[in-house]
């Protein structure tokens, strides 16, 4: 067997990291390849499949990550399991030292070489295309997030539009498949003043039948009895001419991007936002995907957060509308990313949150969706992709797939974690033979600093209490550590 070259210096590095099985968990960025090797455009990668979802082997579970890499990563992510470090970083991020000549542009230089560079693809469409390079050459796939959002009027929204017409343009030049998805968020071309004033005359219309949108163009259940309505308290004022003017501009802007995916035969992924404008989101979606959602073949998805209580419920009464139109459904399922702001919300107008009382409610809710949505799949209805983190919940779902026949042939399933985290289930995933795509957000620093606060805030229970990618990673560094020494 050849042996590992490792420099002297790592060497101490590694030795010095390498300590007891006693932290918490970590995750790993994939290894990088020769740019001038690009892959051949003509070719697909199929995953190699095994029978089980197999996280022991981590040998090969990260055999695609230089030492360097490993080491590095597991560093940036042991910091960021420190919730004093977060809580800090978080409240600096906020306060009013980012105004401070000199101190800001110190700050913003630390987070850009830690975790923008961890959790982050780039600061442009060509800088996000090389790391979908590199997760291709590991046999996973992008999702490309142009970290756009709230934006602030029409000039700004079609300003955005340009960006998301960039990113797609981008895909055309990667291998076909390697990109499982661009990611758009309705902020950004669409005002959140006018989403909020649209949900609340949508709430508004749910309870009570003799209101008239005649705004309103065709589209999905949007809510259900247990969704939250404490958002209108009472009834709201009719569109003004000049919003509703604005609408039509903002669909025309979503339907715009609608076209260019379907041209460079990627789909669009729909991200969900806080409680207060999605059931606008919604609209936006299920009215585009009407349209474009045809032949079992969804271009357009929706993100459904399974920490609400009405989650359930809302997929059900969508899913069964659109099959009874031949609407094909696209679901991206997540756990939820605005959990501090919904329930500091609720509490302040003295409401129940609409968050899951407990994380086992979550669980359990996240775990009823994607099953529901695996068997629409064995059965040829729609589409899913189930983002999660957690490793009981990718088993449960490879095993289900299993156990419904959805194999490799079946494009209709694939799982995603966010760029940077949770790896090890990634390529585990990826080894028993299921497409695995990164969420992989990208853009100038300064523009992704709300999506690195959410991901400090959405993840500091999974980073601090799960130990399984701290505890393999380190167990892959000490096999190398020992395999070079000897």
């Amino acid at each position: 067997m050849a042996t590992r070259v490792v420099s002297p210096k790592l060497l101490q590095n590694l030795r010095y990291f390498i300590r007891p099985k006693n932290s918490a968990p970590s995750s790993i960025k994939v290894s990088p390849i020769n740019v001038t090797e690009k892959p051949d455009p003509t070719i697909i990668k199929p995953p190699t499949t095994t029978s089980t979802l197999d996280l022991g082997d981590v040998k090969e579970l990260f055999s695609s990550v230089p030492t360097t890499k490993l080491l590095r990563s597991s560093i940036t992510l042991q910091m960021a399991a420190l919730e004093p470090m977060v809580d800090l970083g978080m409240w600096v991020l906020n306060s009013r030292i980012m105004e401070t000549p000199g101190l800001r542009e110190v700050i913003l230089g630390t987070v850009r070489h830690t975790f923008f560079e961890h959790f982050c693809a780039g600061e442009n469409p060509e800088d996000a295309c090389q790391t979908v390079l590199k997760l291709w050459d590991a046999g996973l796939r992008g999702m490309l997030n142009y970290g756009l959002e709230h934006a602030a009027d029409n000039e700004s929204c079609d300003r955005n539009l340009e960006g998301f017409f960039q990113t797609v343009e981008s895909t055309k030049s990667l291998p076909p498949s390697s990109v499982s998805s661009v990611v758009v968020k309705i902020t950004a071309i669409c005002p959140p003043d006018l989403l909020k004033r649209v949900s609340d005359l949508l709430r508004w219309e749910f309870r009570d039948n003799s209101s008239s949108l005649p705004w309103k163009l065709d589209t999905l259940p949007i809510l259900s009895d247990c969704s939250p309505f404490y958002h209108t308290l009472e009834k709201p004022e009719p569109l003004k001419p000049q919003e509703e003017h604005d609408l039509h501009l903002a669909h025309q802007r979503l339907l715009k991007l609608c076209q260019k995916c379907l041209e460079a035969n990627v789909p669009l992924t729909i991200d969900a936002e806080d409680t207060s404008i999605q059931p606008s989101i919604d609209y936006f979606t299920y009215s585009a995907a009407i349209v474009y959602n045809k032949d079992n073949n969804p271009v357009i998805f929706g993100t459904i957060q399974a920490y609400l209580k009405d989650s359930k419920e809302r997929l059900l009464r969508t899913t069964k509308a659109a099959e009874k139109m031949g609407v094909p459904m696209g679901v991206k399922l997540v756990r939820g990313a605005y959990m501090s702001s919904e329930r500091q919300l609720a509490s302040s107008l003295g409401v129940e949150s609409p968050i899951h009382n407990t994380i086992q409610q979550t669980h359990a809710c996240y775990n009823d969706c994607a099953a529901f949505m695996l068997e629409k799949i064995s059965n040829a209805s729609g589409a899913v992709v189930l983002a999660t983190h957690n490793v009981k919940s990718g088993k449960m779902a490879a095993a289900k797939a299993r156990d419904l026949g959805i194999g490799l042939e079946n494009q209709k399933l694939q799982f995603a974690q966010q760029y940077g985290m949770a790896d090890t289930l990634s390529f585990g995933l990826r080894k028993a033979g299921f497409q695995v795509s990164k969420y992989l957000a990208f853009g100038p620093l300064q523009q992704l600093v709300p999506f690195l606060l959410r991901r400090a805030e959405e993840n500091r229970g999974f980073l601090s209490s799960s130990t399984l990618d701290r505890q393999l990673m380190r167990k892959e560094l000490k096999r190398r550590l020992t395999a070079t020494i000897l």
